[in-house]
């Protein structure tokens, strides 16, 4: 059992008396974390709520039968809630009926828990999100040398529970099992798309698209649907914890992109999964991509794990000078150029010395990488 880092958090969000929702991709580890924390309650019960019997029972409104159900336990787990019609005003039905049971809800669909439960749980809830590992938590349960010396691993395979630290074939095997049987599953299950082909397609394109910013005309080309579409999926897949997109830094609109977007994966290995390419290192011609794409996402962990709040940028402009990912902090820049060489140097472009102030300027590496990711 992995410690993972926003354990404390969820416990401390028990004492305000708050309605625990923990969102995150299906197998990064939601319904072992969930069951860790309430192993300390004797007085507790886990509900599946994707078996039938209680997704049935639980689709009423009815707060005695709702308690015939749930029975007279203090910690009630309720996993993959987003099964549930209606979910929201039932766990509101329960926080407000019976204040004395600690709820906790896991999803791994963002889009449709948030949406069922949001209104109904306004000032009642507590939102986590859970990813696979960090590299940070990785250090925290072994130390900085062991996992350290498993970087190019973690580059082709990354850092899933059921993968981390495995056999190559079966982490091959396990990734495929997760990209194909799991990752999508809530998208074609509560969406009910119709072409799920074109979901495959986009995810292809985006894998190849790495570091770049994204054109959703030309996605739409390239995929031969409305551009709308484009824009609906890209959307789910974020919602349900396969990508994440970033906005660009932009103070002068005449001279700096603005508009589109950059997209990363999570996850490395799926990434890898998707375009079925698991090389080493040394054999690859996408390793530059491939560590921007494990620093930011890493950067990204970090922000879940530690819930800072802040925003996170690209920057370039038209004469295609850019940086890879800014974090911003009240006011606070902190720029970082990924380059997996350590030989590799790098600068701040002119242009953005010339708009920009309060700022500090770093250039990560498969060296020094640690200093940045480790909490």
């Amino acid at each position: 059992m992995f410690n993972r880092q926003i354990e404390h958090r969820i416990k401390a969000a028990f004492d305000l008396n708050k309605v625990v929702v923990l969102l995150g991709a299906r197998r990064v580890g939601k319904t072992t974390l969930v069951k860790e924390i309430i192993n300390d309650f004797p007085d507790s019960r886990y509900i599946n709520c994707e078996l039938l019997e209680n997704s049935e029972l639980l689709q009423t409104t009815n707060s005695e039968k709702l308690f015939s159900f749930i029975g007279s336990y203090k910690y009630i787990i309720f996993d993959e809630a987003q099964s549930i019609p209606n979910i929201g005003n039932v766990l509101k039905i329960i926080h407000d009926t019976f204040p004395e049971i600690k709820i906790i809800a896991t999803g791994s669909s963002a889009l449709s828990l948030q949406q069922e439960s949001g209104e109904p749980l306004t000032g009642r809830s507590r939102f986590f999100y859970m990813t696979p590992f960090s590299f940070s938590e990785l250090v925290e349960n072994e130390d900085l040398l062991a996992a350290s010396s498993k970087l190019e691993n973690i580059l082709r395979f990354g850092t899933y529970p059921e993968v981390y630290n495995k056999p190559e074939d079966f982490a091959i095997e396990e990734l495929d099992n997760i990209a194909s049987n799991y990752l999508y599953k809530d998208v074609l299950q509560f969406e009910r798309l119709k072409k799920p082909e074109i979901l495959y397609n986009l995810l292809k394109l985006l894998a190849f698209q790495i570091g770049s910013e994204v054109s959703l005309n030309e996605l739409s080309n390239k995929l031969n649907v409305h551009v709308n579409t484009v824009k609906r999926y890209l959307e789910l897949l974020e919602n349900s914890f396969v990508i994440f997109g970033l906005s660009a830094l932009s103070n002068n609109p005449r001279n700096e992109i603005g508009k589109n977007k950059k997209y990363y994966f999570y996850d490395c290995g799926i990434r890898n999964s998707i375009i079925r390419n698991f090389n080493p290192l040394t054999f690859r011609n996408d390793v530059g991509h491939l560590w921007e794409n494990y620093f930011i996402s890493e950067m990204q962990k970090n922000k879940f794990n530690s819930g800072k709040i802040g925003n996170s940028y690209f920057w370039r402009n038209y004469q295609k000078k850019e940086i890879d990912y800014i974090e911003e902090y009240g006011g606070e820049l902190k720029l970082f150029e990924c380059k997996y060489n350590p030989d590799r140097m790098a600068k701040i472009p002119i242009d953005f010395e010339n708009n920009y102030s309060s700022y500090t300027f770093n250039v990560v590496n498969s060296d020094n990488y640690w200093k940045f990711l480790k909490q």
